[in-house]
């Protein structure tokens, strides 16, 4: 068995971040272990633009936001291994992984970040009718085998789903010359950025239909059809709206799931509202030396979020690691989500400990106009922030100070909700 300060699972952009920010908080013994062929994750396949305004300050292409972090992982000589699966962690950190060169190996860390991404959901979480044709894939699937594997996936396109995946796959099929005929989204909001509905759909004149979905698939070898209907506030179809669509490919874009089996497995408390591991202010999860950050911790909306918070991550397991901050609070305040607000993350604070400033990140439920994020402490109002507009496909945060908590000095809860302006 091998052994390092901090081994890293996922090399994608949070695991490139967090390991950028580790090594340059003064820990050098650190490991990635990659999964895939390269790393880089899913940005490899990401060919539009858009990242990177937060970052570097400039508008880049998925590959090449991943490039500038790769680069970083290469000039500060950080090993890492590709092709690697890892297959158990266990709750002392010791990593179990295989790959081809090492075979069946063990690796002892004096910390963990989790950084595996997350995935997407399949047709068979959605119990559409119909036989299993060839012809439906996932966003994300349809997203690899154009722009890396170099295919065609279909030339008449329904796309069930407005995540931003699905918004994204529209725009890149209409500039292959496919025919997308619709965008159907069972909820009465999409579930993408503004700015993906306007440049994907409304440029091109693909249409977008709300509180609608798929309710039969046609077709036994190849997809034939599809037939659409409207859906109620209770999500059921009702009955004469159906519309058949003539087409030879159906795109599922409906939601991502963050990869948590092996946080799972080590025993790592999941929070049920985002399916990611619950964490502390240090994105510490209930597994003492265990960190994690990304797609895997809350399904992000920009990548230039994920990298910020996965460096916070990077440098408090250096922390741990060096033993110059103690991880093992004495009192932990509890970070509630109420009144329209889905999640936080994290959902536990401990003041005593915290930074200067700690950011909280959070979803809402519905779409608000109007209103405010408000955050109380034990009952007594702390900030309002206004907003003419809250959507649910676009995180929201706050920033909470120690000085201000500080006021609080028998604190038990902190509660972020909307409020009617």
């Amino acid at each position: 068995m091998t052994e390092h300060e901090i081994v890293i699972i996922g090399g994608g952009p949070a695991g490139l971040a967090a390991a950028a920010a580790a090594k340059k908080s003064g820990v050098s013994d650190i490991l990635i272990l990659e999964r895939d062929s390269c790393l880089g994750g899913i940005l490899n396949q990401c060919i539009h633009n858009g990242f990177g305004l937060h970052t570097f300050k400039e508008e880049l292409t998925g590959p090449e936001y991943a490039a500038r972090y790769i680069d970083m992982i290469q000039e500060e000589k950080i090993p890492f291994k590709l092709n690697t699966m890892v297959i158990d962690i266990s709750r002392d950190r010791v990593v179990t992984a295989v790959n081809r060169e090492d075979g069946l190996f063990s690796v002892k860390a004096g910390a963990v970040i989790l950084a595996m991404g997350c995935r997407e959901r399949p047709r068979g979480a959605l119990n559409i009718p119909g036989y299993r044709p060839a012809g439906i894939y996932s966003a994300g699937t349809a997203q690899r085998l154009m722009n890396m594997e170099g295919c065609s996936v279909g030339r008449k396109v329904v796309i069930l789903g407005s995540g931003d995946i699905g918004l994204i796959m529209a725009r890149r099929m209409t500039l292959e010359r496919a025919e997308v005929k619709v965008v159907a989204e069972l909820m009465p909001y999409s579930g993408g950025l503004k700015r993906n509905i306007v440049q994907c759909l409304d440029d091109y004149g693909i249409p977008l239909k709300l509180s609608h979905t798929v309710v039969n698939i046609h077709g036994k070898r190849r997809v034939t059809g599809v037939t659409l209907a409207q859906v109620g506030t209770d999500r059921k179809m009702i009955p004469g709206t159906e519309e058949y669509y003539a087409c030879d490919t159906l795109l599922l874009s409906v939601g991502l799931i963050p990869e948590n089996e092996l946080s799972k497995g080590m025993g790592v408390s999941i929070s049920p509202a985002t399916s990611g591991p619950e964490v502390n202010d240090c994105l510490e999860t209930s597994v003492k030396g265990v960190f994690a950050c990304g797609n895997v911790l809350h399904v992000h909306d920009l990548v230039d979020y994920v990298s910020e918070e996965a460096a916070r991550a990077g440098e408090n397991a250096a922390a741990y690691v060096q033993r110059k901050e103690e991880f093992s609070p004495l009192k932990q305040v509890k970070i509630c989500a109420e009144n329209g607000v889905r999640y936080t993350v994290p959902q536990i604070l401990d003041v005593e400990h915290m930074r200067d400033t700690v950011t909280v990140r959070l979803r809402v439920t519905n779409v608000y106009k109007n209103r405010a994020v408000a955050v109380y402490c034990d009952g007594k109002p702390l900030q309002k922030k206004r907003r003419k507009i809250l959507v649910p496909g676009e995180m929201e945060q706050v920033e909470l100070k120690k000085a201000d908590l500080e006021n609080f000095p028998d604190l038990k809860e902190i509660v972020i909700r909307t409020e009617v302006i």
